[in-house]
């Protein structure tokens, strides 16, 4: 056995000589951000040990840290297997609220008639809370104005909550975060992995559920209102996210046929979930498509009243996950691929989430120069997942990327010189220089071409299967809080989208808090999404005659 020291917290962890300092992180309840959750491909665990300590742990796997890096003490902690007592600085991560996060989405109006009501009985001299007509509690006096309700956007990645005024239906306060599961796995099957284990299921349940009434907390006492004043919290979220956030096993969905083990379009007591409001409150959990189709695009098309539109008209919301649906003639196919957690900044070499220094905005100037912008006007750190996309899109633009994703020589006729002096090797490997302390790596392009692939496929098969020649689009409707701040230039400039629709995408913002404020408004509208997901034809990738041929196709740039 061996005991690991973690500073400054300074906690301790016995483990088993060979165990990883991530391990040993885990054991000890202290948190390093591992998004690939111990794969050893993201390089983000990072830690600093003593010069005497260095000789006591052996890294395994291919993925080492630049030896610059391991020479000044820094090994990566899913990698470094401990084989002697040791301490470990870890590093001081952002705060899980020090990103740039969307919350806006497009919303449709609907009539004022929420689930939760309360009638004040004079005659008792108390205020009776009513859900869906069934008693929930009881309080003493007139509280009859006060009447609240939460929406929870549980992305893969972020987290979105929002109070609403469910006497006015006004939005009093928002307020965002990360996901604190992403510190463990970035992607959905990895947390699928770790969920399927009792213990696991509880580390990501807790985490999720402690950041949410943290969120709770800042957004009433933002607007003033108390806890015990807020009856309901509608979830929306992939099915995944759902399955964590109530603690349900979600090991189904990780094999065939995928199904959920939880049953939405229901509601849970929030007591029995953690979640910290009214005695007697309720979760409700939206209805679903299927297992890899959830409540954030029911909520999404609720938002957007696909299914009301005359026109045809294809919704995606970019992410992690790439889902989408489209529609025409009152008729909607949907599916959903995994795009993978590169447009989220990570498995790319300076990759980071949309915090303080992340570039989120590059353009190439005629004269060769590249024009960047970051977040705060900070110092260039690393590249959030807008800022990835931009850059990718200028260099297959501007020929320094060719169609097969490979960097052209430096000596390429028809590029700039002052471009192809940007061209340069980095740890041997072909690279673009963005700044002196950032640049982006074959590697990298290679996980946005992955990922955009994945996505691009999957809008190949919803017009296949609706028989719409991409000609015939009459709109592209762009969601969720990373597409929120992207152009339709670069979805069109790098392939993710078919390039004659560059004149009709519209970004719509976040749908699923805004289609979950519409489920918090109006009862209605819950079992009107609830009949409409019976009628969606669910289009599965994996069953699709020639998937590996369009598939290899859409990673042409």
């Amino acid at each position: 056995m061996v005991t690991v020291v973690f500073l400054p917290d300074d906690k301790h962890a016995t483990v088993s000589k060979g165990s990883t300092i991530l391990e040993a992180a885990r054991a000890a309840g202290v948190t390093i951000d591992s998004p690939c959750n111990g794969a050893v491909v993201c390089g983000k665990c990072a830690v600093t040990l003593p010069s005497h300590n260095l000789d006591k742990v052996v890294e395994k796997g291919a993925h080492r840290l630049p030896a610059g890096e391991r020479s000044r003490g820094q090994v990566l902690a899913c990698a470094a297997e401990v084989h002697g007592n040791i301490a470990v600085l870890v590093p001081e991560g952002p705060s899980l609220r020090d990103f740039k996060i969307a919350s806006h989405g497009e919303a449709c109006t609907v009539d004022l008639s929420p689930h939760i009501v309360k009638e004040y009985r004079p005659d008792l001299g108390v205020t009776r809370v009513l859900g869906g007509g069934a008693l929930l509690t009881e309080e003493e006096g007139d509280t009859a104005g006060e009447s609240f309700g939460v929406v929870v956007d549980i992305g893969t990645t972020t987290l979105v909550v929002a109070l609403v005024d469910l006497t006015t239906g006004t939005q009093l306060a928002a307020a965002s975060s990360l996901n604190p599961q992403s510190r463990h796995a970035q992607d959905v099957l990895s947390r699928i992995k770790i969920g399927s284990e009792e213990r696991g299921l509880e580390e990501l349940r807790s985490g999720v559920i402690g950041e949410i009434n943290a969120l709770i907390d800042q957004v009433a006492g933002t607007a003033g209102v108390r806890r015990d004043r807020i009856y309901e919290v509608i979830f929306s979220g992939n099915t995944c996210m759902l399955h964590l956030a109530a603690g349900v096993d979600p090991a189904p969905l990780g094999r065939y046929p995928y199904t959920s083990a939880l049953t939405c379009a229901a509601w849970l007591p929030a007591q029995a979930t953690g979640i910290d409001i009214a005695h007697g409150g309720l979760i409700y959990l939206p209805p679903i498509i299927s297992g890899y189709i959830g409540a954030d695009i029911t909520a999404g098309l609720q938002a957007v009243r696909l299914h009301e539109s005359t026109e045809t008209v294809l919704f995606v919301d970019i992410g992690t996950n790439g889902e989408m649906a489209l529609c025409r003639d009152g008729k909607i196919w949907a599916t959903s691929t995994a795009a993978g957690p590169a447009f989220e900044g990570m498995n790319i070499r300076f990759g980071m989430r949309a915090g303080e220094g992340a570039i989120e905005r590059c353009s190439f100037q005629p004269d060769g120069t590249l024009e960047i912008r970051t977040i705060a006007g900070a110092e260039a750190v690393g590249i959030c997942g807008s800022g990835l996309m931009d850059i990718v899109a200028e260099l297959v633009a501007h020929g320094l990327v060719g169609k097969n994703g490979k960097f052209v020589k430096p000596d390429a006729a028809a590029i700039h010189p002052k471009l192809a002096e940007r061209l340069v090797e980095r740890d041997g490997k072909p690279s673009f220089l963005l700044t002196e302390k950032v640049w982006l790596t074959q590697k990298d392009v290679r996980q946005v071409q992955l990922a955009k692939g994945a996505i691009r496929a999957g809008v190949e098969f919803l017009l296949r299967e609706a028989s719409v020649p991409v000609a015939e689009l009459q709109r592209v409707l762009i969601a969720g809080s990373f597409g929120y701040h992207l152009t339709a230039d670069s979805l069109t400039t790098i392939g993710l989208l078919p390039a004659g629709t560059s004149g009709r995408i519209r970004f719509v913002g976040n749908t699923a808090k805004s289609g979950g404020e519409a489920f918090l408004l109006n009862a209605v509208s819950r079992r009107e999404m609830s009949d409409l997901v019976e009628q969606v034809q669910v289009v599965e990738l994996a069953n699709c005659k020639d998937f590996d041929k369009v598939f290899v196709e859409a990673l042409s740039f």
